[in-house]
């Protein structure tokens, strides 16, 4: 059975609350039509990324509309050079990136990645490792991914992992591929079962970008 609006918003401040890494209390939480608008003031990035992350986790959520504000308190504000020479470090310490292979640019404590990597998952643990440090109020992410194969066994690999994980999603997504981007459509029953699919294809060598069409059965 589909739940009612005042069902999701019930379940998604639960799983605020929940969530030790969340101050529900900062957080309102709005829903029309299935789409969420979570709304508000947070203390740090970290905090307004695993908000996010929380709401999703909910069955029933449709969208996810994000108006909420990151306000530091006045002891975690720094310089936009203090906080490059953190990304700078951490970057270097965590990641083992090819050096000069993600750009970094900040403006007001926000940090623009830009730049080219082999692998997905280093994409992921570069902005990972940003969002925890003190002072930064957003992350951008333009890290675009290096073409490695072509298009036919680009689908033929995020077709097979789809495949081996759950037939229930296999049988209900398209992987459609062009050049090295990838757009996934069809229907599934939750949060999970698209982010399975689209981790699938982000996983993929040679995925520069995903297209996510994917909608929810009612």
């Amino acid at each position: 059975m589909m739940k009612t609006d005042k069902e999701v918003q019930k379940d998604v401040i639960a799983e605020l609350s929940f969530d030790p890494a969340v101050n529900q209390a900062e957080i309102g939480v709005e829903v029309k039509d299935g789409v969420v608008t979570l709304t508000g003031h947070v203390s740090n990035y970290s905090e307004k990324w695993n908000a996010e992350t929380a709401a999703q986790r909910v069955a029933g959520v449709k969208a996810l509309v994000i108006d909420m504000d990151t306000v530091l308190p006045e002891l975690s504000v720094r310089s936009d050079a203090d906080i490059a020479q953190s990304v700078e470090n951490i970057l270097r310490w965590k990641t083992f990136l090819p050096e000069n292979a993600v750009k970094i640019m900040i403006e007001n404590g926000w940090v623009k990645l830009s730049g080219e990597v082999e692998w997905e998952y280093q994409r992921l643990l570069t902005i990972e490792a940003i969002r925890h440090i003190t002072g930064v109020t957003g992350v951008s992410d333009n890290i675009k991914l290096k073409p490695k194969i072509g298009s036919n066994a680009i689908k033929a690999i995020i077709e097979a992992a789809l495949n081996r994980r759950t037939r229930d999603v296999s049988q209900n997504i398209q992987v459609a591929v062009q050049g090295s981007e990838v757009t996934l459509s069809g229907k599934v029953l939750n949060w999970s079962d698209r982010y399975l699919a689209i981790h699938s294809a982000w996983n993929t060598p040679g995925v520069s970008n995903v297209k996510d069409h994917i909608v929810f059965t009612n």
